[in-house]
């Protein structure tokens, strides 16, 4: 596929979702102006977590917008998913490129300077810098870099850098000027009464940062 928009990446959190389906709220997220889908499932079985990918694969294919999966190589060869986000303790991106098809877009989360470097040398294709502010949504993650951190990351890597942790509409624009390429948001949208209006009041965030 060609070049990813990361602007406004929705990461998906089943816990989060008030009951509502996955595919549900990406609908409603990508009508709002969501460019990218992650699904990300912490809980629950092998089986099962390859239902919810096939339930977002499909969904994302009529809408058409990438499905990244988090984590788990397996699962995203086994629905076509466009691409895999991994971890530092995860597989290796050589690895993930030699089994993963042509054109297979692999993120790395980076908690450091060193990390977005090695990053980069190994062959990324973007950058999710983590966590920018403190979060309850993950909480296996060093502590917040700020925005001192996301900009010295920013120095140091060429790649897209899309920033995850605590973002919402009233950080979103101090966030791109920092330097992220695009906002990674999990209760915002998915948490939301209305998830496409939560991701529209976003894209309008991001927008106005750009336009200094």
């Amino acid at each position: 596929m060609g070049a990813l928009d990361y602007s406004l990446y929705l990461v998906t959190d089943r816990p989060l979702s008030r009951g509502r389906p996955s595919a549900e709220i990406v609908r409603e997220a990508v009508a709002g102006g969501a460019t990218c889908v992650q699904l990300r499932e912490k809980s629950g079985d092998t089986r099962e977590f390859l239902e919810e990918a096939r339930a977002l694969r499909a969904a994302t294919r009529e809408l058409g917008v990438p499905l990244i999966v988090n984590d788990r190589v397996d699962v995203a060869l086994a629905v076509e998913a466009d691409g895999v986000h991994l971890g530092q303790r995860d597989m290796p991106i050589a690895d993930a490129r030699r089994i993963g098809p042509p054109g297979w877009i692999v993120g790395v989360s980076a908690e450091s300077v060193a990390d977005a470097i090695r990053a980069e040398r190994e062959g990324a294709d973007y950058v999710g810098v983590s966590p920018v502010f403190a979060t309850p949504t993950k909480t296996d993650t060093a502590s917040p870099l700020g925005l001192e951190g996301l900009r010295a990351i920013r120095a140091a890597t060429k790649l897209p850098l899309v920033a995850i942790g605590g973002i919402q509409a009233g950080n979103a624009r101090e966030v791109i000027r920092a330097g992220a390429d695009g906002l990674a948001v999990v209760s915002a949208i998915v948490s939301a009464d209305s998830p496409r209006q939560a991701a529209a009041q976003l894209k309008r965030e991001i927008a106005a940062a750009r336009e200094l």
